[in-house]
């Protein structure tokens, strides 16, 4: 499958929230640690199954902002061009859109 990922030295449409997301991910990850270590404990499913909850809730969170952003900053200037660049970019996010929405 190819990917119109565009090399690293051009900006993304979230590198003005990208602290934002990086401190998300963060707490995503000591929440993760956390119901690991519930499971450890062996703590109550219901407390477990809340937990994962929020987890899930918490990346859905972040990856509407990252698809937004997409949206308003990738999609947008691609189609600014008008060309096959756009229509593939549209393709790419509806193909995101996609996953998101059966995960």
């Amino acid at each position: 499958m190819s990917s119109l990922r565009e090399p690293s030295t051009q900006h993304h449409g979230y590198i003005t929230e990208k602290d934002d997301y990086l401190k998300r991910m963060g707490r995503i990850e000591g929440q993760a640690r956390g119901i690991s270590k519930m499971i450890d404990d062996e703590k109550y499913c219901i407390d477990i199954l809340t937990q994962i909850s929020a987890l899930t809730n918490a990346l859905e969170v972040v990856a509407l902002g990252l698809l937004d952003d997409h949206l308003k900053h990738c999609v947008l200037d691609a189609a600014r061009t008008d060309g096959p660049d756009a229509n593939a970019k549209i393709k790419e996010a509806s193909d995101a859109i996609a996953r998101l929405v059966r995960s």
